[in-house]
């Protein structure tokens, strides 16, 4: 046990703000701190780093706060606690505890520093400006480099992401996975978290709750919990209800008084449950189908040009009814255009762009959100479906978590988010077949994030949608569209399969990618009936489109068998070394091997299955 706090409770000026908590650090654990603003995520932070510290209580046993050995803390610090004078150079070599200039230590840390550096988007020559020169946010990456070089046992980092382009926080999430002592995250970047924690702490009602597993992992066993909680208060309710039923019946019958006096004992010694918590988060179980199915075809463009004064990009492609496609690329490339010209708003500049037959399309940007109305948020709502019924009204704006006070609210009072999420789910609740959505989560909180989420993977039509929020991306695509270099490159899977394949060593290239161009050939191709396209002589082409989908998907297939070898070669090792050395005890090591060696064939077995599914569709 590296770091622990036991029975904790912390207050501030009156107010507790941490209640009899207890907090476990251990080894080289990467633990992300979760809850909502203001539940008290930065106070757990300055309470490890020693800046606050527990209150006194004495029922507790012991000093609240236990260390396995004397530990070095960093958080991070403004960056204007610097002196705004010195060099970078000047601020980042203090650190170095070997002051020779010529020694191995000082040659390694420099060698590290350089990397930090560069890593963090500086040019090695920035070294010799001074502090001053670098905006706030370039300050904060200074800050972050300087405690990084310190190398403490215990990182503390709140909001690490902030002011980082994607390609830099791709990096930082690459050497924190490899950082060789423990680090403690607040973040709202959930894929980063997703990325490199391994342990969720969960504040809430002043309390903390620990869970093993990454963020997804942790909302995942959040809501089981809550599902089984749910059921079981159900379960009590119903019971309840039945022995207070049997004793209204027959207290009052001689021959039964005893029978209700013993229900009545019953009831009273019966542990009452807590009604659960709501969970922030709404999820949708059931689909949200279009009012109509809409062509097979929803998009076809052929050189489509795009742009303004100018022309920023030209792209061919076709979207399928239900591909849920995302588009990511740096600022200026296009992406906002393209989605601006797909809804008619922006004239293409040259190509065409056909829509499918009876495609309803419901557009939203941030211009979309910027309603301004007196009525509250249920009257707004209702004008717009006023076959809605006021239950249903409750309902469907419950859902999308403006339940009772919320949806009486006046709309022009809504926050930025707030506003936006209204206009979601006015757009969901008049199903439309496709979506065209940019930047949609903007401004709005992780349970605002989730419950769109949700909806939106719930939706059964096609969406074509910009988003930098990455978790959101990895979500709800299942293709993405990359903007870069005045081309559109499409590949035809999820966000993080395309983040493996884009981050292999330099000179790799990506198997899956192809142009968007090259997307709608074979995309046309398939529409072809087979006996047409040995007509057409694309036999060569379809062939090749099929031995590519399989390659891929053999990919996970053969990583899972690699896996399953090794566990195999690791557990026969070991089963011999226990034969070899008697009086040697491995069986608690070769009871947990087998059971990792059992899950690994359970995964191969699934992965073969589905590769077996795949080759089934293509033939």
């Amino acid at each position: 046990m590296l770091y622990q706090i036991t029975n904790g409770t912390v207050s501030l000026e009156g107010e507790v703000i941490l209640s009899h908590i207890d907090f476990t650090i251990k080894g080289k654990e990467k633990i992300a701190v979760v809850g909502r603003n203001g539940a008290g995520k930065t106070t757990l932070l300055r309470l490890i780093a020693g800046e606050i510290e527990l209150d006194r209580d004495d029922k507790r046993q012991g000093p609240g706060i236990s260390c396995s050995r004397r530990l070095t803390i960093g958080m991070l610090r403004q960056s204007n606690l610097m002196d705004q004078e010195k060099t970078i150079e000047e601020i980042l070599l203090s650190s170095c505890p070997q002051r020779d200039t010529y020694s191995k230590e000082r040659f390694l840390y420099e060698m590290e520093y350089d990397r930090l550096f560069t890593g963090f988007g500086f040019q090695k020559q920035d070294k010799k400006k001074k502090l001053c020169a670098f905006s706030g946010g370039e300050q904060t990456k200074i800050s972050l480099i300087q405690l990084l070089l310190q190398k403490p046992d215990i990182l503390l980092l709140d909001e690490p992401t902030n002011h980082l382009d994607v390609e830099t926080v791709c990096w930082l999430e690459e050497y924190l996975r490899d950082y060789e002592h423990a680090v403690v995250f607040v973040s709202h970047d959930r894929f980063f978290l997703d990325r490199v924690v391994d342990t969720v702490y969960e504040l809430s009602e002043k309390t903390l709750k620990r869970y093993v597993g990454n963020y997804t992992q942790y909302r995942s066993q959040k809501q089981k919990e809550l599902t089984i909680q749910k059921k079981q208060y159900e379960q009590q309710q119903a019971e309840i209800q039945r022995l207070e039923e049997l004793i209204k019946k027959f207290k009052n019958k001689p021959k039964k008084a005893a029978f209700a006096r013993s229900r009545q004992t019953i009831l009273n010694r019966m542990e009452k449950m807590p009604k659960p918590r709501e969970n922030d988060v709404h999820i949708f179980t059931g689909a949200i189908e279009p009012k109509v199915l809409g062509s097979k075809w929803v998009l076809e463009a052929e050189h489509l040009k795009i742009g303004y004064d100018r022309v920023l990009l030209e792209l061919s492609l076709r979207i399928k009814r239900g591909q849920k496609i995302g588009i990511i690329g740096n600022n200026g490339v296009g992406k906002s255009t393209f989605l601006k010209t797909v809804a008619q708003i922006a004239e293409p500049m040259g190509g065409s762009l056909v829509l499918g037959n009876q495609v309803l399309m419901g557009y939203f940007d941030q211009q979309s959100a910027m309603i301004e109305s007196e009525k509250s948020v249920a009257e707004h709502f209702s004008d717009l479906f006023p076959a809605m019924t006021q239950k249903e009204v409750r309902h469907t704006l419950g859902a999308y978590l403006f339940p009772g006070a919320d949806a009486a609210k006046r709309v022009s009072d809504l926050s930025g988010g707030e506003k936006a999420r209204l206009i979601l789910c006015e757009l969901l609740s008049s199903r439309p077949n496709l979506l065209i959505l940019d930047e949609p989560t903007n401004h709005m909180d992780i349970q605002a994030k989730e419950t769109l989420e949700s909806a939106f993977k719930a939706y059964t039509g096609t969406i074509l949608f910009v988003s930098h929020d990455r978790y959101f991306v990895s979500q709800v695509a299942d293709a993405i569209l990359v903007f870069e270099n005045q081309s559109v490159l499409y590949y035809p899977f999820g966000y993080e399969h395309y983040l493996k394949k884009s981050t292999r060593e330099e000179g790799s290239d990506i198997a899956a990618m192809v142009l968007a161009e090259d997307q709608a050939m074979i995309a046309d191709l398939k529409a072809v009936p087979k006996a047409e396209r040995h007509i057409l002589k694309e036999i060569q082409t379809e062939e090749a489109y099929v031995d590519w989908r399989l390659r891929l998907g053999a990919e996970p297939m053969e990583r899972a068998r690699e896996a399953v070898e090794l566990l195999e070669r690791e557990y026969k090792e070991l089963l011999l070394q226990e034969k070899l050395y008697l009086g040697t005890s491995l069986d608690e090591t070769l009871f947990s091997l087998q059971k990792d060696l059992e899950e690994a064939w359970e995964v191969w077995n699934e992965e073969c299955l589905k590769w077996f599914e795949l080759y089934l569709e293509l033939e």
